[in-house]
């Protein structure tokens, strides 16, 4: 006896299955082939400069489907060249989301993009089978992928004064303070991002608990399946890639937008590579061809660490950005299993 069920979509479904008969919308197709119309979120991720933008468009285009920005500084409208920001011609060819969709003087991160790109993405399945998460920013593919600690709210008093003690006394006094409210964090924490650390010590004397006691680190279930598939290629080829990118920026006009930034320079958002290597320029700290040398440097350090989180994760499958057909047939064979 042969199985039927009813599944409504706004696609078309002959694209994905053969149907048999239209009624106002409901299709009755074999369940065999229902697989196919599993929601999945397909990931492209990978390092700095490797041309995620590129793929994904090329991969939405084929699929037809829509691209969800997973990147922490593009989604700010006040930023363009410095973060690499697909430009109209690229947005023409496929519909985009949180792409400088926010202002940077916004309070934003990596909770507050998961409750909004959950949302969105829930809201766009009505539509599609398949959509593409894209970027690079690792906390905010994993908020997506796996969910993130709900943390306590923080008196902006103790934020305040937690800012004036780096500024007087230098960030090493700030390291020592978490030592002392929460080693164990302390001896996992990036120490020399002072935002990580005066996070966790504004946790820690707003509550009376330590920051790691709220990494409880649950994974969330998700009402669709997720694919992720990452971009890489040989070292020296990818730092070829990063410099030259970060020349063009600079023929771009690089310079003039830090200028520009310069109003928000003490935001988080402007913590970035490619902006703060300019203001130091701007203060007379370093020469322009050093700022220039710096945000190349700084850029292949950020690309090791991304490969380096990256490649901790056993789900991604690694593809070579130009392997865009080997990457197609990847996800048809994922999406017929």
């Amino acid at each position: 006896m042969e199985k039927w069920t009813i599944f409504k979509q706004k696609t078309p479904i002959k694209e994905y299955a053969d149907c048999s008969t239209d009624l106002s919308g409901l299709f009755f197709v074999d369940l065999c082939k229902i697989r196919y119309m599993q929601k999945k979120l397909i990931v492209i991720t990978g390092p700095t400069g490797i041309g995620k933008t590129a793929v994904a468009i090329s991969l939405a285009k084929h699929f037809n489907s829509e691209i969800i920005s997973a990147d922490s500084r593009q989604l700010f409208r006040e930023f363009f060249i410095g973060t690499a920001t697909p430009g109209p011609e690229e947005l023409s060819q496929v519909k985009h989301h949180f792409i400088q969709s926010h202002g940077v003087t916004e309070t934003y991160n990596a909770s507050r993009y998961e409750s909004e790109a959950i949302a969105r993405i829930e809201q766009l399945f009505a539509d599609y089978n398949l959509l593409f998460l894209v970027g690079g920013s690792m906390l905010y593919i994993d908020a997506v992928c796996n969910g993130i600690d709900e943390m306590p709210d923080v008196d902006p008093e103790v934020r305040g004064a937690l800012k004036l003690k780096l500024e007087h006394e230098g960030i090493e006094s700030l390291r020592l303070q978490l030592k002392q409210l929460d080693p164990d964090y302390y001896s996992e924490v990036d120490l020399k991002n002072p935002n990580r650390l005066i996070h966790a010590i504004e946790v820690c004397l707003t509550t009376g608990k330590t920051y790691s006691s709220f990494r409880t680190n649950p994974k969330k279930k998700r009402s669709f399946s997720i694919l992720k598939i990452g971009l890489d290629c040989e070292r020296e080829v990818l730092h070829k890639r990063i410099n030259a990118r970060v020349d063009k920026m600079v023929e771009d006009g690089l310079e003039t937008e830090a200028r520009n930034l310069l109003p928000y320079r003490t935001l988080n958002a402007l913590n970035t590579v490619g902006y703060r290597e300019f203001f130091d320029y701007f203060d007379g700290k370093t020469s322009r061809e050093a700022a220039v040398e710096l945000i190349k440097r700084n850029s292949r350090r950020y690309a090791r660490k991304q490969l380096t989180w990256f490649r901790n994760d056993p789900d991604i499958k690694w593809f070579h950005p130009g392997d865009i057909s080997a990457i197609v047939d990847y996800i048809n064979i994922q999406i017929n299993t």
